[in-house]
């Protein structure tokens, strides 16, 4: 899709010199619930968009939509692969505490873990976000990856759901569950979804707040099956910015894309760019139906990717032992709401996808539930550029079976269990691609002790 940075404005809340006018006007708040319009991509990383610093990979739409809003230059998961990541997100509660500590698959590998069979009993008992908005007056869709369980019916406050279906994923033709039945479809599956949640769009009822997650699969694998369009749109590209490097010793989950990085790096960008394509589209659909003005839009990915960077492809388990780098860890949080949230602005805090669900609770007025001892906290006032009653915290943990991870603004420090894999310390300001490992250098001494003190703490108290 062809759009040029004036009819993109034109879907865009009134073009970015409006959204200031409202701003200086300091208008109210309106006194009706925002709607929520959340945008998950698979297996994005924060790195791979033009406006997180990409040079190479053509995020025009995103770049745009960042513009118009606020990006967090500090956004981390808990758990980087998808399924226990989105448990969090959704949950606000971490992998210890949710049960689900990897993707879900039907064929697990053991030596090393990969993957989990199923979801724990106790995970049926978890409260989503979507349970709390629905409570709160809410119309929840879901279109998209689920990867949770019960995929087909995702239950949990959602009146209209559109989800993968089948073991075979597919970018064509795909097999999907409509509210909870099978259905064979024709086409690209990141338009159909699209087309979805258009159409959940289309139900909504003037007064009555929606809660709509459209959970893309680009850029997950396999990279075949986009339009054409967007392939040839890198025939040429080198990828030369990436700073990628030949394969590493220790590679391990899809380790076969190595063999020709440049190649598939050239595939991957153009599932990113299919998926950019599908921003105006939304915005479109939003504006026709009056409800763009008062829609809180968030765009994010469930984990990040590393592409080739440390002669590695995948994310959490692209290596033996698994990694928490920044590239797997770090992913984009761009907040547009049109009045509300400053323009071309971005927040540094940490923050961890442990605290949207109360962040998105407080956004609708819903009560964040008082006995699931959540570790997340609100951050809707750094979104809204507004000061806080108590200050920012400023560490933040990771948690991936057997590794786990705190970091600050300037270090991180990652423990393997049970000789899993040596530690390691990097000091994020003089080394941010984390090449040194600093964990036996006596001179961080006294910040290995206190992170460590600190991801002790952490354990204990959200167990």
């Amino acid at each position: 899709m062809q759009w040029t940075r004036r009819s993109l404005l034109a879907t865009l809340p009134g073009s970015l010199l409006a959204q200031r006018k409202k701003q200086s006007e300091a208008a109210q708040p309106s006194a009706a619930k925002p709607n929520i319009l959340l945008i998950f991509a698979d297996d994005l990383p924060a790195w791979a968009l033009g406006c997180y610093g990409n040079k190479e990979i053509k995020t025009p739409n995103i770049d745009l939509l960042a513009r118009g809003g606020t990006r967090f230059l500090n956004s981390y998961v808990c758990t980087p692969i998808c399924s226990p990541s989105r448990a969090t997100l959704f949950t606000g509660r971490v992998p210890r505490q949710h049960g689900i500590h990897d993707f879900l698959s039907a064929n697990p590998v053991e030596k090393p873990a990969q993957g989990q069979k199923d979801v724990p009993e106790s995970f049926a008992k978890e409260v989503m976000v979507s349970d709390l908005l629905s409570g709160a007056g809410y119309q929840c869709g879901y279109v998209g990856k689920w990867h949770m369980g019960n995929d087909a019916k995702p239950g949990h406050g959602y009146s209209y759901t559109y989800t993968l279906g089948g073991l075979k994923r597919s970018y064509q033709d795909p097999q999907m569950n409509l509210n909870g039945q099978p259905v064979e479809e024709k086409g690209y599956l990141t338009e159909l979804l699209t087309k979805r949640a258009g159409e959940f769009l289309d139900q909504q009822k003037p007064g009555t707040p929606f809660f709509l997650t459209v959970g893309y699969l680009n850029p997950h694998t396999p990279y075949e099956g986009h339009p054409q369009r967007y392939y040839d749109m890198y025939q040429t590209a080198n990828f030369e910015s990436i700073g990628w490097e030949p394969a590493a010793p220790n590679a391990l989950r899809e380790k076969n894309y190595l063999s020709d990085i440049v190649g598939n790096n050239r595939k991957h960008a153009a599932s990113v760019t299919a998926l950019d394509d599908q921003i105006p589209v939304l915005l479109k659909k939003l504006q026709e139906k009056g409800l763009r003005e008062n829609t809180l839009i968030i765009l994010t990915g469930d984990n990040g990717f590393l592409l080739g960077r440390h002669g590695l492809w995948s994310k959490g388990h692209a290596s033996d032992p698994i990694n928490m780098y920044e590239e797997v860890m770090q992913v984009p949080m761009i907040w547009n709401w049109m009045g509300k949230v400053p323009v071309e602005a971005t927040r540094p805090e940490l923050i961890s996808f442990y605290d949207l669900l109360p962040t998105l609770c407080e956004v609708a007025g819903a009560q964040a539930p008082a006995d699931r001892n959540l570790c997340g906290r609100s951050y809707l006032q750094l979104a809204l550029n507004k000061k806080l009653e108590q200050p920012w915290r400023n560490v933040l943990f990771g948690h991936f079976r057997y590794t786990e991870m705190a970091r600050d603004a300037r270090y991180k420090v990652i423990l393997r269990n049970n000789g899993a894999g040596p530690n390691e310390l990097y000091d994020l300001r003089a080394d941010p691609r984390e090449k040194t490992n600093q964990y036996d250098n006596p001179l961080f001494l006294q910040v290995r002790e206190r992170l460590t003190r600190e991801l002790e703490g952490w354990r204990k108290k959200y167990a």
